[in-house]
C-alpha cells in the first residue's frame, strides 16, 4: 500500500466570494501562500493545507457550517491578533471544559477558524 504524508490525506477547502479578500484574511492570520490562480489560491499553516475556491455567486451561511481547529503555543497572542485585524468574533476566548482554551472567528464569508492552546492542568 502506497505511504500517504501525514499532511497530505485531509486537505479543508473552502469556498469564498473574492479571492483576494480572503487570502489577504488568512495570510494575516499566519497562513503561507503556496500557490495562486485566478479562482483558487493554497495556503499552508505549518504541515497542513488550506485551498480556497473563489465562488462569486456563493452565499455564506446564516451561521458557521463548521469549522477549523488550529493547535498553537500563545492563544491569547492569536486572539490579540484577531482583535487587532477586527475579525468577527464567533466564540469569545474562554477555557473550556475539554482542556482547550480557545476562541473562534469567522472569515469574510462567515467559516469558523478556532485557535486553540491546550491547558496544561486539564489535557
Amino acid at each position: 500500500m502506497p505511504h500517504v504524508p501525514p499532511e497530505r490525506p485531509l486537505v479543508l477547502e473552502v469556498t469564498c466570494r473574492n479571492i483576494a479578500r480572503s487570502t489577504s484574511f488568512y495570510r494575516a492570520l499566519g497562513f503561507e501562500l503556496v500557490r495562486t490562480e485566478e479562482f483558487f489560491v493554497e495556503l499552508r499553516w505549518e504541515g497542513c493545507l488550506l485551498f480556497l475556491d473563489e465562488r462569486s455567486d456563493y452565499e455564506p451561511p446564516k451561521i458557521p457550517a463548521g469549522n477549523v481547529r488550529i493547535l498553537v503555543p500563545d492563544v491569547d497572542a492569536c486572539w490579540q491578533l484577531c482583535l487587532d485585524l477586527g475579525a468577527a468574533v464567533h466564540m469569545p476566548i474562554e477555557n473550556r471544559y475539554y482542556g482547550l482554551r480557545d476562541f473562534t472567528v469567522l472569515d469574510p464569508d462567515g467559516f469558523g477558524i478556532r485557535f486553540a492552546t491546550e491547558i496544561p492542568a486539564l489535557a
